[in-house]
């Protein structure tokens, strides 16, 4: 078997934010929507905890690469939130190098939260319900590029 690269931490130099938070940032938005909607397709996401997102906002930020999303759950769906006014109930910042190290699940929220890799701000209540959510998930159900994938 071929071993499992570990994602170092790293931050992309601040130019690469500075391009890409002048970029149009509602593609981002409806990716995120999209990926959300696969997963609840996918019965990757619990359903008992869907219904507790009903009518929040949630915004992810990558702080290294200048990109935001902001989806609202409604009706049970994911769907992208296109204004600039948006004010999130629950927001997720963090670098590349975070993201990818939780969907590898080399790490997990709680330990990027305490490292302060991973910020949260908002409805705390709503913050444990994503992030019990996404403990719960089975990653390995998700067909992941190898280079993303562990072997525990």
């Amino acid at each position: 078997m071929i071993p499992t690269p570990t994602i170092p931490t790293f931050r992309l130099p601040g130019l690469v934010a500075s391009i890409g938070g002048r970029l149009p940032q509602w593609p981002n938005s409806l990716s995120l929507a999209a990926a959300m909607n696969v997963a609840k397709l996918l019965k990757l996401l619990p359903e008992d905890s869907l219904s507790q997102l009903e009518d929040r906002r949630f915004r992810v930020s990558v702080l290294d690469t200048g990109a935001v999303a902001d989806i609202v759950c409604t009706a049970g769906t994911f769907r992208p939130l296109l204004s600039a006014d948006v004010v999130p109930d629950l927001s997720f910042s963090a670098n590349l190098s975070a993201y990818l190290q939780l969907l590898s699940r080399q790490e997990d929220p709680d330990t990027l939260f305490f490292n302060r890799q991973l910020q949260i701000e908002g409805d705390t209540e709503l913050g444990l319900v994503v992030k019990n959510m996404l403990d719960a998930i089975d990653w390995s159900r998700l067909p992941l590029p190898p280079f993303l994938r562990r072997s525990d």
